[in-house]
């Protein structure tokens, strides 16, 4: 039985490829705005997998994933359908912010409402007319502005469709989290679809590394549904290491940041993970950890002020194990050239 597949009511066959733009409320200019949306359709029915990114619109990393993945070769071999939704946030993405005009947080407003707010109905648009068409989600995400993350999934795995997901994407580190209230993933689990989230990088900034992992890991996933033909060049990756909880460690003062940890880096309680001092270096007080653990995210702005999130440090069982896991896979994605630009033929791991 072949199945059918209408987004914005423009019906999508088997073996076909299209992009759509959903209309969006207009800016105050009446300067009209869409919602780009790619749907690459196989000739056989399978999983339909959902790639968004830009929720937060300043959050770009996971626009670039989706380029480079779309060009991938391997995506002509595909079965199932792939729906890839570079910029949710249109309207943060535009102006480089984080929120939209209302001044609120598309990932806290899912499922929205057709009558609410701006956040709230292109909310309740993507999940009606994009999120419940797929069976499969990954959402794209970096760290906040001036923060960065260690690529990592984050998946709530006392789901049970959710966990092979979240192995299968290959990332060193999972945080097993639950989805926060009104997040696209709880919209979505409350709809039984398995959704992971993906972070890695910085906002405002590419990432080379975070890019790469992302297509690597998304390619990963749809071969695992099946979407793609079983890679026979590669062992398959080691298990991911599991961190059932996390932390940020905040200032102790305001002042300057300085001689800050590295992300992945390891840490031990009560170690120094940074000193802040005032302009003259007079009044020095370390950051120590509260507990051991690895470096997930960091703050990478030196002016801080007291109170302020400076280190995300997730806990593990044996966070040595963790640093190795992490220093073989920075190396492996580094000699990996088909992960890189594939509109740049001199891109090479030696220009990282």
């Amino acid at each position: 039985m072949v199945e059918q597949l209408s987004i914005g009511g423009v019906d999508i066959p088997l073996g076909s490829q299209m992009t759509l733009e959903l209309p969006l409320p207009n800016l105050y200019t009446h300067t009209r705005v869409a919602l780009p949306i790619r749907v690459m359709r196989g000739s056989r029915n399978g999983a339909r997998l959902l790639i968004s990114a830009a929720l937060h619109g300043d959050e770009i990393n996971g626009v670039e994933i989706i380029r480079r993945l779309l060009a991938m070769p391997q995506i002509r071999r595909l079965h199932g359908t792939l729906i890839a939704v570079p910029v949710v946030n249109v309207y943060g993405f535009l102006s480089h912010s984080r929120y939209l005009p209302d001044r609120r947080d598309l990932n806290r407003s899912f499922p929205g409402s057709e009558s609410g707010s701006l956040t709230a109905r292109l909310a309740r648009l993507f999940l009606d007319e994009v999120v419940a068409k797929a069976t499969h989600g990954i959402d794209l995400h970096t760290g906040a502005l001036h923060r960065a993350n260690l690529p990592h999934i984050r998946a709530h795995l006392a789901d049970p469709q959710v966990e092979p997901l979240a192995r299968a994407f290959g990332a060193p580190v999972i945080l097993d989290s639950p989805p926060p209230e009104g997040s696209l993933r709880q919209a979505a689990m409350a709809r039984q679809l398995p959704y992971l989230l993906y972070e890695g990088g910085e906002a405002l900034r590419f990432d080379e590394l975070a890019i790469r992992a992302g297509v690597r890991g998304i390619l990963s996933v749809m071969r695992a549904l099946e979407m793609l033909p079983p890679t026979r060049e590669r062992s398959p990756h080691p298990d991911p290491v599991i961190a059932r909880s996390s932390g940020w460690v905040r200032a102790p003062q305001s002042g300057i940041l300085r001689a800050a940890l590295p992300l992945g880096a390891r840490v031990e309680k009560d170690a120094p993970l940074a000193v802040i001092s005032d302009p003259f270096g007079e009044r020095e007080t370390p950051v120590l950890a509260r507990h051991a653990g690895i470096v997930l995210g960091r703050t990478h702005l030196p002016l801080v002020n007291e109170g302020e999130a400076l280190f995300h440090v997730a806990r593990f069982q044996a966070p040595g194990a963790v640093e190795e896991r992490l220093e073989s896979y920075q190396d492996e994605l580094a000699d990996m050239r088909e992960l890189g630009d594939p509109f740049n033929p001199a891109f090479s791991p030696e220009t990282l």
